[in-house]
């Protein structure tokens, strides 16, 4: 296995022989370390490729069975909690927040809606005190302090990426209403279940099939600053307070703690398994998740606009649905402007296309600097299209 053409492994339909080139260049031309790609259409497998090294010291082989943080993909996995509960008539994603989270109601929050929440529209897209690494390890003080804070701005209005609080804002939701954080309903309701082999934290069982995330450079204080200096508080609030990277995400603490909007530990598999139940109109594997018309809620559209967080990173409009980003016209998840799905910081991936049936999940441990459309997953997601 040489540095830059590791050996690729799994299998991938001569149709789709386009996605596994794309794969393998990604190591030869994008500086991939080590990765796993997964297609399904129609539920079957038709990619499920891996290769590459799970560690920087590139000493342990990516194995079929290799687990990686996924970083915001999570975010997928968690909004799919909510509508499950919302599909059985418990939540009501027109209702205040408030309604199950009496707290909640705080500094001007009582009409915040939970559809605000999923959509990114609810102005928390961070807290206004600092706030540590460990504190954001305390799901309840993390969770008060939401529940305590004012809003950057004018809830509903406008989109601004919640990075880490979606997961404590959607998550105590979830709690509330089934008793159950959405680690825990997840793996009850749908993964213990299906046999999918993701979880939200890391069991420590499971610590030793976990890959080594590396970031591609080291940003110096100087770089930081010039950033920084071109974001606004609500910006600044979602994206470093706290601010984490490899390292954080690489330890016991993180691995351990309940972060749903961020630390999901998976396969490429269970990631289109996952995406797949919205790609699958809710059925996987035979079995019924969603309904159809609760997919259709998940990418009802809340209203395209630049991004309060992410709008200095993109040169153009983006729309959330309720819980996950649409293609749109950029097509980030292909050519239908309504497939839909969530990117991971660092470049990992979880797509879904009810009108083709197609799911994709793609995981990596060399994190690039793209919160999206990492040009290694753009490459994937492209030649999934060309060989439809």
């Amino acid at each position: 296995m040489s540095e830059h053409e590791p050996d690729v492994h799994g299998h991938c339909d001569a149709r789709f022989t386009a996605v596994r080139q794309a794969f393998e260049e990604n190591f030869r031309d994008r500086d991939e370390l080590g990765a796993a790609v997964t297609v399904t259409v129609g539920g079957e497998p038709v990619v499920d490729l891996w290769g590459g090294w799970a560690d920087a010291a590139r000493t342990r082989p990516w194995e079929r069975d290799t687990l990686v943080n996924v970083w915001s993909t999570t975010k997928g996995p968690t909004a799919l909690c909510a509508h499950i509960l919302a599909d059985r008539g418990l939540l009501d994603l027109d209702a205040p927040v408030a309604a199950y989270w009496p707290e909640f109601a705080a500094a001007g929050k009582e009409k915040v809606l939970v559809r605000h929440l999923l959509s990114h529209r609810a102005g928390l897209s961070g807290l206004r005190e600092p706030h540590s690494r460990e504190e954001l390890y305390d799901w309840e003080l993390t969770t008060a302090r939401l529940a305590a804070t004012e809003p950057w701005w004018e809830p509903g209005t406008r989109s601004g990426y919640h990075a880490f609080t979606y997961g404590h804002l959607v998550g105590e939701v979830v709690r509330r209403v089934s008793g159950l954080l959405p680690g825990a309903f997840l793996e009850r309701e749908v993964t213990g279940p299906l046999g999918i082999d993701f979880t939200i934290g890391l069991p420590r069982e499971k610590s030793g099939r976990a890959a080594e995330l590396v970031h591609r450079r080291t940003v110096d204080s100087g770089e930081q600053a010039a950033i920084f200096s071109q974001l606004t508080p609500a910006a600044i609030a979602a994206l470093a307070n706290p601010l984490m990277g490899a390292a954080d995400a690489n330890s016991p603490e993180w691995r351990a703690a309940e972060l749903p909007a961020v630390n999901g530990h998976g396969t490429a598999r269970a990631v289109a398994a996952l995406y797949g139940i919205f790609a699958g109109r809710g059925t996987y594997d035979g079995r019924r998740i969603l309904s159809p018309e609760a997919v259709e809620r998940v990418r009802e559209g809340q209203g395209s606009c630049r991004d309060l967080v992410l709008g200095a990173g993109f040169d153009h409009e983006t729309e959330i649905g309720l819980g996950l980003w649409l293609s749109g016209p950029h097509g980030s998840y292909g050519p239908d402007p309504r497939a839909f799905g969530h990117d991971g910081f660092g470049g990992s991936c979880g797509l879904a296309d009810p009108d083709q049936g197609v799911s994709l999940g793609y995981v990596m441990n060399r994190m690039g600097p793209h919160i999206a459309d990492d040009p290694r997953k753009t490459a994937l997601v492209d030649a999934v299209y060309r060989s439809l």
